[in-house]
């Protein structure tokens, strides 16, 4: 008995392993299978490993100097060798300081009261004031330590005439978000990523699907042109977005207590524009793809990963090494991020957005005479 089952269990064992080989065969030979196990997880380590970090550098930091003696140019000098601050040498006055906040030309702002050197000699201690931006809290804590570090460093090595050791104390302002909540930080972000997603996601399908269902036909001979046929697909799509901005507006006003600071027909043109951008973009998906999991497999993997890490919600993107940071000039999400953020929780008007709109604008306009060459008029 033996024997027999020992000679039925050998011919079982050699088919599994020939189909083994097979399904090995099989893999190998197909490049899209190898590029997702081998190639994304290389690439996510590679993006990951560059991005997630909480070190700050070359952050620009203003300093009013009111003072102009000897201690405070030893202190600028000491934040400036730092590499974590880059001063920014242009005189700002005090009025202006908020305005450099609202266009994103600074992140942080050291303000040296007249009589420094002389008050420190005298009674061996004085005060400074410091501002972050608070809309990101994660940088905004993480500046505020660091300059406390340097702040301190040099009080204790400060080599000047009076008794020592000097004391420093820092004074602390939050702009735009002084009770630290979360929701001016992840509210701007949380609607870059659920519009991207979501218009991407509703139009990449549009098209695929027609030619999936065999009704492409009838599109291509009917008299519509092709431009006809783009809109037609997005415009309802548009409209549904932009239901669903507002009541991700409606939320943040009465849930989370979150009041839009600017103008807000300023805020819904700048988010119809995004939408425009993001619908356009699905709309390509759909054209170059052949089946509707293609598209979907595009749209949410290709969009989810650029759009959590360099649209500056997740991650500040000035932080990224120089090739990630060009890299994240062509995610549509990190400039509408920014126009959120400046609009909504600033209260910035269209000068301080005007550059992010005409990017928005651009893509727009690549994408959808891109869409136009790529529309195929008759079926293969």
């Amino acid at each position: 008995m033996g024997a027999p089952a020992k000679r039925k269990r050998a011919p079982q064992l050699t088919q599994l392993l020939s189909f083994v080989r097979k399904e090995f065969y099989h893999v190998l030979r197909d490049r899209k299978t190898l590029l997702i196990l081998f190639g994304m997880p290389v690439v996510q380590v590679l993006l990951f490993g560059f991005v997630l970090s909480n070190e700050v550098k070359d952050t620009r930091i203003v300093v009013v100097d009111q003072a102009k003696d000897e201690a405070s140019r030893q202190l600028i000098d000491k934040i400036d060798a730092s590499r974590y601050f880059t001063v920014v040498r242009d005189q700002v006055p005090p009025s202006r300081i908020t305005d450099a906040f609202r266009t994103g030309d600074i992140k942080a702002a050291l303000v040296i009261p007249s009589g420094f050197e002389r008050k420190l000699v005298r009674e061996g201690s004085n005060t400074v004031q410091v501002l972050t931006d608070a809309t990101d809290i994660n940088l905004s804590n993480t500046i505020e330590s660091y300059l406390r570090a340097i702040i301190s460093d040099y009080a204790r090595e400060a080599r000047l005439t009076g008794p020592m050791p000097y004391a420093i104390l820092p004074e602390m302002r939050m702009l735009y978000n002084p009770e630290l909540r979360g929701a001016p930080n992840f509210v701007p972000g949380v609607m870059a990523m659920v519009l991207m997603l979501v218009c991407v996601m509703m139009t990449a399908v549009a098209i695929v699907k027609e030619k999936e269902l065999g009704t492409m036909e009838v599109l291509l001979v009917s008299p519509m042109k092709p431009a006809l046929v783009i809109l037609a697909k997005a415009i309802p799509y548009l409209l549904l977005s932009l239901i669903n901005l507002l009541a991700i507006l409606a939320l943040s006003v009465t849930v989370l207590d979150l009041p839009i600071r600017g103008n807000l027909p300023l805020l819904l043109g700048e988010s119809t524009l995004f939408i425009t951008t993001c619908l356009t973009l699905g709309i390509l998906i759909s054209i170059v793809t052949e089946s509707q999991q293609a598209a979907m497999f595009a749209s949410l993997i290709g969009m989810l990963l650029p759009t959590v890490i360099l649209s500056g919600f997740m991650f500040p993107i000035e932080d990224m090494p120089v090739a990630l940071q060009v890299l994240a000039n062509v995610v549509p999400s990190k400039w509408y991020y920014t126009i959120v953020k400046d609009v909504m929780i600033k209260g910035a008007g269209f000068s301080a957005i005007w550059r992010e709109t005409a990017v928005l604008l651009g893509m727009t306009l690549f994408l959808f005479v891109l869409c136009l060459r790529k529309f195929k008029i008759r079926l293969a």
